[in-house]
């Protein structure tokens, strides 16, 4: 089977809309949420986000392509641009075998609200031709193998907060069994709109410290109160080694095991002893014929829920029972917030600039232990160590799991 590399990334995040910024301000614990201001709050116990806000989406397409481009489209396209430049890649030249698989959880929802209260107030016939397009989930990939010209397997994955974990790991599958040469991929969201946090808060699942957003997403910290919804995307460009060489592009990291599974346990609600994830842990550190004695570092799902810290703690307790003390544990959503659809790219990033940079971002906001959440995650202050090998985990609703394992490729 084909060794699988990274050769680029990119990011538009709460935190910086390219990987430099974005590191930066994830190893300096420089949260990205704030106060909500697209809209009024005064109806919601929620009033915090990760809002991208240095986002210039005319540096990527054209007034016309934004008028076009939902907002979590123009993000999946602008974290493309980033990662092709940095793979230094010309996609047209190896078209038939570049491939596209970018998720999205929720999809265009300010498309489809914003169409809908057209249709309400002005009647069918003003409803956009451009709205099905525009808002259907899979619309990510089909337009960057348009833009790109890239002819491979192209496909959307939509599995809640796993996305683009499944994305990537389903991507490095084909690479690694030779179906294609290159794949970007990767995830986007951007569904910070009334509807969709109502429906979050009404679920009692996000955290309510309006007073102060920076400290609102605290994972694993006993005084956590929910996760907080957040928008942007992430993107790597994966290809087969001999690809990466025959082309002198840049090689970032390798990526060396992938493992999924279901918790078939409840539609929101995780399963309390972590089976479904210690499954995918599993799955992934098998597929990479690594053993967990070998992880450095955890990116961990925790999006600063009570039951998911735990449940998610217990499930790498059980990894590593027989083993010695769990690796460096850390949860970047207590920076960013929870991306969904896009949780899962960004973090990979994460892990890559940790393989490059020797170097653990911390879980900021950790102040009181959690009996329950008893491991080192990394608190508050970024830890400087070797990382030859990390794993990001991503859960999502629905019981599905994906868990991606990378490594030095040197």
């Amino acid at each position: 089977m084909k060794r699988v590399v990274i050769t680029g990334m990119g990011v538009i995040s709460p935190i910086g809309s390219n990987v430099d910024t974005y590191w930066n301000h994830l190893t300096t614990g420089k949260s990205g949420i704030t106060a909500i201001d697209q809209f009024d709050t005064t109806h919601f116990t929620t009033k915090i986000a990760g809002t991208v806000r240095d986002f210039q989406a005319d540096s990527y397409m054209s007034t016309k392509e934004i008028r076009q481009y939902d907002r979590y489209l123009q993000f999946a396209v602008a974290a493309t641009q980033q990662a092709i430049e940095q793979a230094r890649l010309e996609v047209s030249r190896y078209a038939e075998r570049v491939g596209v698989y970018i998720g999205t959880g929720i999809g265009g929802i300010h498309t489809l609200l914003q169409n809908h209260q057209t249709f309400l107030e002005r009647g069918p016939k003003r409803v956009s031709p451009f709205m099905i397009p525009m808002m259907i989930g899979n619309i990510a990939a089909g337009q960057i193998s348009i833009l790109t010209g890239a002819r491979g397997p192209t496909m959307a994955t939509m599995s809640a907060c796993a996305t683009s974990n499944h994305a990537i790991g389903e991507a490095f599958h084909v690479i690694r069994s030779g179906r294609a040469d290159i794949m970007i991929a990767g995830g986007a969201e951007a569904s910070i709109h009334e509807l969709a946090l109502a429906g979050f808060c009404n679920m009692h699942a996000m955290s309510t410290n309006n007073d102060h957003p920076e400290q609102a997403s605290r994972p694993f910290d006993l005084h956590r109160d929910g996760f907080v919804m957040s928008e942007g995307a992430g993107i790597l460009i994966m290809e087969s080694m001999d690809s990466a060489l025959s082309r002198g592009a840049p090689i970032l990291a390798e990526i060396a095991g992938y493992g999924a599974s279901s918790d078939a346990y409840h539609i929101t609600a995780t399963d309390p002893e972590g089976g479904g994830a210690y499954r995918a842990m599993k799955a992934a550190l098998e597929d990479a014929n690594i053993r967990p004695e070998a992880v450095d570092y955890i990116n961990a799902h925790a999006t600063s829920t009570s039951l998911g810290d735990q449940s998610e703690t217990r499930a790498i307790q059980t990894l590593y029972q027989h083993s010695a003390q769990p690796p460096l544990i850390s949860s970047t959503k207590s920076v960013t917030g929870h991306l969904f659809g896009a949780a899962g790219a960004v973090e990979a990033v994460a892990c890559i600039q940790a393989i490059t940079h020797n170097m653990v971002p911390p879980t900021i906001n950790y102040e009181t232990p959690d009996p329950h959440c008893n491991l080192d995650y990394v608190p508050n202050e970024a830890r400087n160590t070797s990382v030859k090998v990390a794993m990001s985990n991503g859960f999502g609703f629905g019981g599905h799991n994906a868990v991606l394992v990378f490594r030095s490729a040197m």
